[in-house]
């Protein structure tokens, strides 16, 4: 297939979904974790979830960046923000992402300079364009977007640009997942693996889900039929009784990914010995920071943080979401308290958040979905 129409053919769509029913075994039912929050909005986007039989169960993973930001990096964020002379730059899923003493919105209306990018190389011109005031970058995300950090930082470093700085948040999936497997609260079959990250990293990282915990995995790429393919790929596996790595998403992602952009996270970046996940708490070897060369450019050393670990709002269930334990309409906030428009969790806030997922596409419970699929 070329073009794009062609991955969201309903028929080949209906045809897959008989072959993934035909595959089920009487009586048992398979629960398939979607790593990343791209697939999740795909699966309700276009209602692929009824489109599988019930035996087969999707769970949503950790794979949101947004959505494991601790509440602490945010007060974190929002305190640098408001120090004199700064301007805090910021992709737009971070603006309203919700702190212990608000989120980048409130900061900016308190009169703070917050301003949102689409990439860190904005920011650097920013700082260019501003030398007699200090711009940082706020960087989150998965080896997705660690390249482009990096390489913002090279380039910030050979043009001399010292009022940059970038507040380090990449983190990274393969520690994320260790720390799902090794959850006592789910049990999965198998994972529709992270499609973008797997750009960047390769499948060679995920053999261990295979070799050491029995569960396959098949990265995965956007669109519906990709997603049925995929269910379709694990549930041949299963029927085999293989658990390997399988790619789908063949025509972007190779076996050993990106080298150049490994190479370049590796030059800039470091591992941290412990980073705090939201929901998930305290991965050890689970982030990045910037590297001792590179301290000139690392806001952490620039300025002064509180570090302090703030807790999650008790009626917030984003953890429970994020580790595949609860359903976005199983918290009991969902779609009152916590909408997009008053977010009490990140899960609510980001374009690759499940409960922002089942919002804007109007999965309130399943009763509903069950009736949505008989109409």
């Amino acid at each position: 297939m070329r073009f794009v129409d062609e991955y969201r053919d309903a028929g080949k769509a209906r045809e897959l979904a008989a072959d993934i029913a035909a595959r089920c075994e009487p009586g048992r039912r398979y629960t398939f974790m979607e790593v990343c929050g791209g697939h999740t909005h795909t699966i309700y986007k276009h209602g692929l979830e009824d489109h599988l039989p019930p035996e087969v169960v999707l769970v949503h993973g950790p794979g949101c960046p947004v959505c494991v930001i601790p509440m602490g990096r945010v007060d974190d964020a929002v305190h640098i923000a408001s120090q004199p002379d700064v301007i805090m730059t910021s992709f737009g899923d971070m603006m309203r992402v919700p702190g212990g003493k608000g989120s980048f919105l409130d900061a900016k209306a308190a009169g703070a300079d917050i301003r949102m990018v689409y990439s860190p190389l904005d920011a650097l011109k920013i700082a260019r364009e501003n030398p007699g005031r200090r711009v940082v970058f706020m960087a989150i995300g998965f080896e997705t977007t660690a390249p482009s950090t990096a390489m913002t930082v090279l380039r910030a470093a050979a043009e001399g640009v010292e009022n940059f700085s970038v507040f380090c948040n990449h983190v990274l999936i393969i520690p994320a997942i260790k720390a799902i497997l090794e959850s006592p609260d789910l049990r999965l079959d198998g994972f529709i693996g992270p499609g973008h990250v797997s750009a960047v990293i390769g499948c060679r990282p995920y053999e261990f889900i295979a070799s050491e915990h029995g569960k396959p995995l098949v990265v995965a790429g956007f669109e519906p039929l990709d997603i049925l393919q995929s269910v379709h790929m694990l549930l041949r596996q299963l029927g085999e009784g293989r658990a390997e790595v399988a790619n789908q998403y063949g025509r972007v992602v190779s076996w050993e990914g990106n080298r150049t952009a490994m190479e370049v996270i590796g030059k800039v970046m470091r591992l941290r010995p412990y980073f705090e996940w939201r929901g998930l708490g305290f991965i050890s070897h689970s982030a990045l920071g910037l590297a001792e060369e590179y301290a000139a450019f690392d806001a952490e050393r620039v300025f002064d943080l509180p570090g302090l670990r703030v807790a999650d709002p008790k009626a917030c269930q984003c953890g429970e979401v994020l580790k595949g334990v609860l359903k976005p309409w199983e918290c009991k906030v969902f779609g009152t308290a916590c909408t997009p428009e008053t977010p009490i969790g990140t899960c609510m806030v980001s374009s690759e958040g499940a409960c922002a997922a089942y919002y804007n596409f109007g999965r309130f419970s399943r009763e509903r979905v069950r009736e949505a699929s008989r109409a």
